[in-house]
Order: C-alpha cells, then sequence, then structure tokens
C-alpha cells in the first residue's frame, strides 16, 4: 500500500484544497468539489485541512489524500497536525499520507517532534508520513526518524527562515542530493516555470494550493498588478 501510494503522486502535482474559517469558501462540500476539479484537471493527489473535509473529499475523488489538521494552541507556534489527537483523527477519516510539522519547535504538550513521532510510528506502523520542514536540517531529522516523506511546506514560516525567498531551490537542491526519502516541493510555487524549476531539482512531487484554490487571494495579486 504505502509503495502503491508513493508511486501514484511521483511526478505529479498535489493541489492543496484548503479553506479556513475566516476565508470566504470554509465548507467541506467546497473544498470537496474544489478537490474533484482538481483531479478532473490532472492531480494526482489532493492536499486536505481536517478530518471532515478528508472524508467529504473522498466521497467523489480517488486520489491520495494528504492529510493534516491545523490546531492553534496558546502558547505554542505549531499548528499543522500538533499532536496524537489529531493524527488518530485523521487516521479515521482515511487519510492515505498524514502531514505534520516536522520543526525542532515544541507543540502543546511542551514535547518536541523527535520525542512525538517515535510513538505516532509505533502505534501507526503502516501510515505514510509526510515532515513538513523549515530547514535542511528538519528534514535531515525527520528522515533519521522515519518520516516517509520531506516536504518545504514551512520554509519561510518560522522564525529561523523568515524572509527567505520561496520556492527555495536552494534548499530543494540539498535535499534531493543528500536525502533518501522522497522530496515533496510545497510553498510558493504561483507560476508555470517555477513548478518546471522545482522538479529540475530532482523532486519526487510537488504541492501547489493558493495559486490554484484561494480565489480572493489570486484576485489581490491581479489586482496588486494595477498600474496607479
Amino acid at each position: 500500500m504505502k509503495k502503491n501510494v508513493a508511486e501514484r503522486i511521483k511526478g505529479g502535482l498535489v493541489v492543496s484544497c484548503q479553506a479556513l474559517e475566516t476565508e470566504p469558501l470554509y465548507s467541506s462540500y467546497i473544498m470537496g468539489r474544489m478537490a474533484y476539479a482538481a483531479m478532473e484537471g490532472g492531480a494526482v493527489g489532493i492536499r486536505a485541512n481536517t478530518p471532515v473535509d478528508i472524508v467529504e473529499i473522498k466521497k467523489t475523488v480517488d486520489l491520495p489524500v494528504i492529510g493534516l489538521h491545523k490546531v492553534v494552541t496558546e502558547g505554542y507556534d505549531v499548528y499543522i497536525t500538533p499532536t496524537m489527537a489529531e493524527v488518530d483523527a485523521l487516521v479515521e477519516a482515511g487519510a492515505d499520507i498524514i502531514a505534520l510539522d516536522a520543526t525542532d519547535r515544541k507543540r502543546a504538550g511542551d514535547v518536541t517532534i523527535k520525542e512525538l513521532f517515535p510513538q505516532i510510528r509505533e502505534k501507526y506502523p503502516d501510515m505514510l508520513f509526510m515532515a513538513d520542514c523549515s530547514t535542511y536540517e528538519d528534514a535531515l531529522q525527520a528522515q533519521e526518524l522515519g518520516f516517509d516523506f520531506a516536504g518545504t511546506t514551512l520554509c519561510g514560516y518560522t522564525k529561523e527562515t523568515e524572509g527567505t525567498e520561496i520556492p527555495c531551490y536552494e534548499l530543494l537542491r540539498k535535499m534531493c542530493g543528500n536525502l533518501k526519502i522522497p522530496v515533496i516541493a510545497e510553498g510558493g510555487i504561483w507560476e508555470r516555470g517555477q513548478l518546471q524549476e522545482a522538479f529540475a531539482c530532482g523532486i519526487h512531487a510537488a504541492v501547489v494550493g493558493t495559486a490554484i484554490t484561494r480565489p480572493r487571494e489570486i484576485t489581490r495579486r491581479f489586482v496588486d498588478a494595477i498600474p496607479n
């Protein structure tokens, strides 16, 4: 099963279909239709937030789903699948791959990924896990911990990487050149040329979200381009 899922997304585009409560498209039904449209467009996988959205998406979309659950905890920066409870819920929802924040930052319960992930792997030995990383060191540690994929999801979104231009091709090349686990490019891909350059780095797959599935941000980008 693991090999099959990894092969299905290899060399293709995973579309992130997510909408937070503050966004106009916040609705599991809408995310389900967005995922269906992505599938018809040629996506090889879907990345989705919350168990309820994953359940809805899987009703009509026969693609591997990278599931995560964003939960904000006061006093902690980690919000992408921060605890075992979120992992349990994502497994129950039928996620094919589960994504977690794999940075060294502490999460709810005052634990690090180095402390939490061995417990997760022991409980779910057959599940695929994606490490959402911000640096090469995060990715290297994730590989050592037993993650199945390493992504660049959090590059530019942590204090350590703040201001980094994304997509960070230098990071992608270093990860692809040195890691044994597949690398997934995620973050900052707006143009087709950027996607092509990411694949030239040797990645296994790429995730694109905002540029495809967030019309408010897409509209703002065009509006901002209008000369004053």
